[in-house]
């Protein structure tokens, strides 16, 4: 498929979000669009390949002492979202490629990235083992850490208490969440229906900032994570009636 592509960078104001595009009104969007724009001054870069007037895919990475993501990864850049509509162009290659490239202009020690073979929330790490990321270790609910180093050095890891962290939501429903991605709105509309069904009421923490995130997500998944008396029932959007299920079942 021979067709020029353009390569656009941190201009969301003008070409907005590859997530939820067809739907630009929702709230979820506006705030996704705003949160965006609000990170670029911490080193956040969204980068989206086009096809003509067609928006083929997007990254979004950031350095890792800003990003969303439960790791410690200072010094290494961050991979959040990797999304290619126009499979077989090689269009992911491409876009991990050039993370890459801006990690090593930057001197930094590599990139990680957090995957799930379980859920389309985070990468598949298919693509990253072929472009030469390496395993570095298992967490919760699937979640595996790759990357990518320059170097001989320290790797990015894990937290390990995630059982302390669960301790904290042991009684009724709480919604951790950001706006990082347009989706979780609606996932945090539909839990809250469904919680309305059961005569639940939630409560909502909306992390403010990275250092919020670190010491409270349940998850490696930081941006969205629902608990229900002390176990986990979700990190990424359900129905309400998949959220409602979940919540009859504990």
């Amino acid at each position: 498929m021979d067709q020029r592509l353009d390569i656009i960078k941190n201009n969301i104001d003008q070409h907005g979000s590859y997530c939820m595009r067809s739907m630009q009104n929702h709230s979820g969007y506006i705030k996704k669009v705003k949160w965006t724009e609000e990170n670029f001054d911490r080193g956040l870069q969204y980068i989206q390949i086009k096809g003509g007037k067609k928006t083929l895919g997007f990254i979004e990475y950031t350095p890792g002492q800003y990003s969303w993501r439960a790791i410690h990864a200072d010094e290494y850049m961050v991979i959040h979202c990797l999304w290619v509509g126009t499979p077989g162009m090689g269009l992911g290659s491409k876009l991990i490629q050039l993370c890459l490239e801006e990690a090593r202009q930057r001197e930094m020690k590599g990139v990680a990235v957090l995957t799930n073979a379980d859920t389309g929330w985070a990468p598949s790490k298919d693509i990253f083992i072929r472009n030469g990321f390496s395993f570095v270790e298992s967490g919760p609910y699937s979640f595996e850490l790759y990357v990518y180093p320059f170097e001989d050095t320290i790797l990015p890891y894990l937290p390990t208490n995630w059982n302390e962290r669960l301790e904290r939501f042991v009684e009724g429903l709480t919604i951790c969440r950001t706006d990082q991605c347009p989706y979780l709105e609606v996932a945090t509309e539909n839990i809250i229906k469904a919680a309305n069904s059961a005569n639940i009421h939630p409560n909502i923490i909306h992390f403010q900032d990275r250092a919020q995130m670190m010491e409270l997500s349940p998850t490696p998944y930081g941006v969205f994570n629902v608990v229900y008396n002390g176990e986990l029932i979700a990190y990424h959007r359900m129905t309400e009636k998949s959220f409602l299920k979940a919540l009859l079942r504990k």
